[in-house]
């Protein structure tokens, strides 16, 4: 199957919904979903410039680190450090070994912080699409 190559707006567009319902996870108390697609919203928006830059389909990675190093990116290190740890951080999201034991780690505020802090990630790789 040929499949046509998604356009680095559509990976941006995909970002922003799911910042849209990483909030709507935030608001209704699923704070690992909330980390979970605030991972998703990057790696998408990561998607999207390595779309732009290699015109063609990223690889189906979830290490937001192997497409920051794959495209180069030389993030402030604020935000450097930030996708280091959520890159950690979201793999028990992913797949919790136990729900109630990961549940006790991530709480509201920590929810809300990261949620904040991959804005200002996603925002950023806006500008340098």
């Amino acid at each position: 199957m040929n499949r046509k190559l998604k356009p680095p707006g559509e990976w941006f567009k995909q970002a922003d919904y799911d910042l849209g319902t990483a909030d709507d996870m935030l608001k209704s108390g699923r704070y690992i979903y909330t980390i979970f697609m605030c991972h998703l919203s990057i790696e998408k928006a990561l998607k999207g410039l390595y779309t732009k830059k290699f015109q063609k389909e990223p690889s189906k990675v979830h290490n937001l680190n192997y497409f920051l190093k794959e495209l180069g990116l030389a993030l402030p290190q604020n935000l450097r450090d930030f996708v280091d740890e959520i890159n950690t951080v979201s793999v028990p999201t992913r797949y919790p070994d136990e729900i109630e034991e990961i549940l006790k780690h991530y709480k509201k505020a920590e929810a809300a912080t990261m949620l904040q802090k991959t804005r200002g990630v996603v925002e950023w790789l806006r500008k340098n699409l």
